[in-house]
């Protein structure tokens, strides 16, 4: 628990952007229909799994084109 206290400061903006990628790519996968790689049932898990990474991979290689 000492370690935390150390580097709270650090870990709070951390979590906060985490938590921020993962919903704003949640909320994206739930509301488009189309996707360039995989399905909706790929990008749910990934995105809420993998932590910082699922999301930027969504982004990156799994969003289509909007409309």
């Amino acid at each position: 628990m000492e370690i935390l206290k150390e580097y709270w400061v650090f870990l709070v903006p951390l979590i906060i952007a985490e938590v921020g990628l993962m919903l704003a790519a949640l909320i994206h996968v739930l509301k488009h229909p189309n996707y360039r790689f995989g399905s909706r049932t790929l990008w749910i898990p990934v995105v809420v799994l993998f932590q910082i990474v699922g999301p930027l991979v969504y982004f990156i290689f799994g969003r289509g084109v909007d409309e």
